[in-house]
């Protein structure tokens, strides 16, 4: 049995079929435990940490930082038994390069083919050929194909001298970059101006750019669209690569766009009452240590609406609409990887005390960075607050497999008519999306009055519904 064991890829959940390594953890020399972490992935999901299989000294990183690696492949080769000795060196025929042609087999004994005993060569560190390789093909039909040249340093080039320009000492010769000729402190300046030296006509000797060229060109309107126009694409424009979180939730978004008709119904809600029972909930002495905020008041309305409502928690499913009796009360989460969508499992089961405890944990592991993909799968019902953003609402797209979402605005103070009186009271606006095909325009409109009765009023309606 080899020492050096190779450590694949695993499956991290739901059949995910690739992942982006974001940090390792170790280096290759190092001794490394047994479930030690390793390397850090993200995946379509979440990032996790991968521990390592096996105890042992790191032989070989297969892959950089950033790459994307498929679920199977090798990422990381363990020697599991350092302290036998040095690993032995791969002979030189081993190390021969071996080009196949078409499917025909591997010799035995090369690299990838059969070896004595029905083992697979390979060099240390690398897995067993899996994959017939094929050679590259030809450019044209009746261009051929010739073999790599070896590769010779270049023979010096021999020109005849330029004659040197007539200069003083105190001033440095200009510089020239292709057919603009100016000094390096001016090509500096025009650097950090902006200005396209090639774009200006230059007043110095020889046809050169000076300072009070690249000067007046700036203070010129005429030429500040044509220097902007001549700065680099990268200063310009920034590409970010769409993957991980960011291509799910892009993938998601986009299939219910277009497969759920959505329609969103707002509700402007009075929640100075829900405001002070927050406030008193932050004295008492069971909820000093508490992390309590509003978004802790708007769950509980979901909960206490969706007992009343079951259809708005459900699933279309085809030829059958799926009603769940239980609520994975999802919360959407901004993080530095994208938007995610981690859910508390059971939320219906919760006192409330239970239920702040559960979004105190859910936000600060999303924050982290930790969220695990089992804590965003299997959601039945979401929640957005746009408010902490100081967005008053919004028509959020619903998440796949869900038929409603309800967004929570900012709390704003306004002027407000309470009792007949104009006051200012603390006010809010709250949005629903949700699945025509499941719910009409009567259950989505009684679900959002019931959650901003609670809002309004969370003792009466309390004592109302119970």
């Amino acid at each position: 049995m080899t020492r050096v064991k190779e450590f694949n890829l695993p499956d991290l959940g739901e059949g995910l079929t690739e992942g982006e390594i974001l940090k390792w953890l170790v280096q290759e020399g190092d001794t490394i435990a047994l479930n030690q972490p390793i390397v850090e992935v993200e995946t379509a999901k979440a990032a996790v940490e991968i521990p390592a299989k096996w105890a042992g000294k790191v032989n070989k990183i297969f892959h950089p930082e950033g790459a994307t690696v498929e679920v199977g492949q090798p990422i990381i080769a363990i020697d599991t038994d350092p302290g036998a000795g040095d690993l032995p060196a791969p002979s030189a025929a081993s190390l021969a390069a071996v080009e196949v042609a078409g499917d025909a087999p591997v010799e035995p004994g090369l690299i990838g083919g059969p070896a004595p005993g029905g083992r697979t060569a390979v060099l240390v560190g690398y897995g067993p050929k899996t994959a017939v390789a094929k050679r590259r093909p030809r450019a044209s039909a009746s261009a051929p194909v010739q073999e790599p040249a070896a590769v010779l340093p270049p023979e010096p080039v021999h020109t005849a001298p330029a004659p040197a320009a007539p200069r003083t000492e105190a001033a440095p010769a200009p510089a020239r970059n292709g057919s603009v000729l100016a000094k390096p402190p001016v090509r500096k300046l025009a650097r950090d101006l902006g200005i396209d030296l090639a774009a200006l006509t230059g007043t110095g000797p020889s046809g050169s750019i000076t300072r009070d060229d690249v000067l007046g060109a700036q203070a010129a309107p005429a030429t500040a669209p044509a220097a902007r126009a001549a700065r680099p694409a990268g200063e310009r424009e920034e590409r970010i690569p769409v993957k991980g979180v960011r291509k799910l939730t892009a993938e998601n978004m986009v299939a219910s766009a277009f497969t759920a008709p959505h329609v969103t119904e707002f509700l402007t809600v009075d929640v100075t009452r829900a405001m002070k029972a927050l406030e008193r909930l932050k004295t008492h002495r069971d909820w000093r240590d508490v992390r309590v905020s509003p978004l802790l008041m708007v769950a509980k309305a979901a909960l206490l609406a969706l007992r009343r409502h079951p259809m708005v928690n459900s699933t279309w499913a085809g030829d059958e609409i799926v009603i769940k009796h239980y609520v994975n009360l999802g919360i959407a989460a901004a993080t530095q990887r994208g938007l995610i969508v981690p859910n508390i499992k059971d939320a219906q089961d919760l006192t409330t005390r239970e239920l702040a405890d559960a979004l105190t944990a859910l936000v600060g592991t999303a924050r982290d960075g930790k969220t695990s993909p089992a804590d965003m799968s299997g959601g039945t019902f979401t929640i957005t607050s746009v408010g902490v953003f100081g967005v008053d609402s919004g028509t959020p797209i619903l998440p796949p497999g869900e038929s409603a979402i309800l967004v929570f605005g900012a709390v704003r103070e306004q002027p407000w008519v309470h009792k007949g009186k104009i006051k200012i009271r603390q006010v809010t606006t709250l949005g629903l999306s949700f699945d025509h095909r499941i719910i009409d325009g009567e259950l989505g409109s009684k679900f959002l009055r019931d959650v901003g009765a609670y809002l309004e009023d969370p003792e009466g309606a309390t004592l109302a519904w119970s």
